[in-house]
């Protein structure tokens, strides 16, 4: 059977099931361990139609399987249903090799693309690891997104981390590219942060969810700024990892399309801190507006506490909505009174 014959049988299967096992797998179409990477990564990066669960089980994400008719009636043409799409801020980080024209010249056709494929599959792994979404495979490129489908309270500092590992694995890759086809590879990353209104695109049988606005097409211009093996962001994404990494203000610059100058930022390396909180403690942060209610709810409730009420307060909201600085305030409240903290 050819690779492209068992890709359809297995999507075919998933679509079915909804969930199947990597064992599963293994045993309905005979394979070895290679194989089933092959066909893990082609489901899940290549095709988009699954996502991994716990690195035991795949899981549909493709469009549900059409039911089968109990009977065959005559029917109206259904009208075409409009996916809804969602307000969103995410993190948009767009990456693309250095010299990829050169590349080619240098490189069989077949070459070329066992080289690319490597680069994408090491990509893969550092952007899964970080719980990033990849959109496309332009070429080349990547487009990533942080905060969807899944929103994080870090997603700014989690799209950085995943750029300088990115170029970490990459280096750690050109040892083996080196020996085998006598080439090394080189990233350029560029990274932004804006609203953008995000939704599912295309036409026929072509789909992908995809962000509209300004966001994705200002980290790609970002990402033409960047030197070879670096990461640039905006200020605004700056302003979100500020104190977090150690970056060198690039001043202002003119991008096609952005009617004013842009401030740009490269990202050296991570400083150590764990958090934006434990950053401004040393310089303080700034008044909390707007939450005076949920702050005056602690208190009373440590107040309880202190008269040997025990309380349970349960916080929860979307993510950046200041969750950790109401904790950070009670924290500030307790420091001096007798108290146990996990």
């Amino acid at each position: 059977m050819i690779f492209e014959e068992l890709l359809d049988q297995a999507i075919d299967m998933l679509r079915r099931r909804g969930r199947v096992t990597y064992r599963a797998l293994k045993l309905q179409f005979q394979l070895d361990d290679d194989a089933l990477d092959v066909l893990k990564d082609e489901l899940i990066y290549g095709q988009q139609l699954a996502v991994d669960e716990d690195g035991r089980v795949l899981v549909w994400a493709g469009h549900p399987a059409p039911a089968v008719p109990a009977a065959q009636e005559p029917s109206h043409p259904a009208a075409p249903q409009t996916a809804a799409a969602e307000r969103r801020q995410l993190t948009v980080l767009f990456c693309d090799l250095v010299d990829s024209t050169v590349l080619a010249t240098q490189l069989d056709p077949e070459e070329l693309r066992e080289v690319v494929r490597a680069y994408q599959a090491t990509c893969a792994k550092v952007i899964e690891h970080f719980d990033g979404h990849i959109a496309q495979y332009l070429g080349d490129g990547l487009l990533v997104y942080f905060g969807y489908p899944v929103a994080h309270e870090d997603d700014a500092p989690r799209a950085v981390r995943a750029g300088l590992a990115m170029i970490d694995a990459i280096g750690q890759l050109n040892a083996h590219l080196e020996r085998a086809q006598g080439v090394r590879l080189a990233l350029r990353l560029g990274i932004h942060t804006g609203l953008v209104v995000v939704g599912e695109m295309g036409a026929g049988a072509r789909h992908d969810s995809l962000a509209l606005g300004e966001t994705p097409n200002l980290a790609a211009r970002l990402q033409g700024l960047a030197a070879p093996d670096t990461v640039v962001i905006s200020a605004t994404t700056f302003r979100l990892v500020q104190g977090l990494f150690e970056c060198r203000d690039l001043g202002p610059h003119t991008l096609k399309g952005v009617a004013t100058p842009v401030m740009v930022y490269r990202v050296i390396r991570e400083s150590g801190a764990q958090s934006r909180l434990e950053v401004a403690g040393p310089t303080g942060l700034t008044p909390l507006v707007g939450r005076e209610q949920e702050v005056g709810l602690l208190l009373e409730r440590w107040a309880q506490v202190k008269e040997g009420l025990g309380q349970v307060v349960w916080l929860s909201g979307e993510a950046g909505i200041g969750k950790s600085r109401l904790v950070q305030v009670l924290k500030d409240h307790v420091a001096n009174a007798p108290h146990l903290r996990w």
